[in-house]
């Protein structure tokens, strides 16, 4: 009943897609997700060049249970890259099992093998149990940064100006 990480491969994709799904409907936006198979393996597993993407998955008794989609970022105050962590989900079925520790406990490790200096996500607010899980972790609400984004029209209006 160990939980097991490992690096993504090609044959994880359907269930990464249905992991995503799962991430959708649980944060209330059962429609938003557009993303396909063959769009997960453009960013994770390019035919030419590095990926800009990458995955985590966790498996119990063979089972994946959950992931950990990520991607390097960088910080200009320190010089070094860091890990942006774009999604994690563990399957409610399997939470409590300890997937959700250990996928983060791997992301901490990759950081610290490449010494890199932050690994940083984002939470919704309504999302109490993440947050009391993350705050367990000793993570640090970054209260005074706000996220923005540019999507839809308004980036292309933007990126054609």
């Amino acid at each position: 009943m160990t939980v097991m990480i490992r690096e993504a491969v090609p044959a994880d994709l359907p269930e990464i897609l249905h992991l995503v799904q799962a991430l959708a409907d649980y944060e209330r936006e059962p429609d938003a997700v557009e993303a396909t198979v063959d769009d997960f393996a453009r960013a994770l597993f390019p035919e030419a060049g590095t990926p800009t993407t990458h995955a985590l998955i966790a498996e119990r008794d063979g089972a994946v249970v959950g992931m950990a989609v990520w991607f390097v970022t960088f910080s200009t105050w320190t010089g070094r890259n860091g890990i942006w962590l774009e999604d994690l989900f563990v399957d409610p079925a399997h939470r409590g099992a300890g997937a959700g520790k250990a996928l983060l406990t791997r992301l901490a490790q990759i950081c610290v093998e490449r010494d890199w200096t932050r690994l940083e996500w984002a939470v919704l607010t309504w999302n109490e149990p993440a947050i009391a899980f993350y705050d367990a972790l000793g993570s640090t609400p970054m209260n005074e940064w706000q996220t923005r984004r540019l999507h839809g029209e308004t980036l292309r209006s933007l990126g054609t100006a």
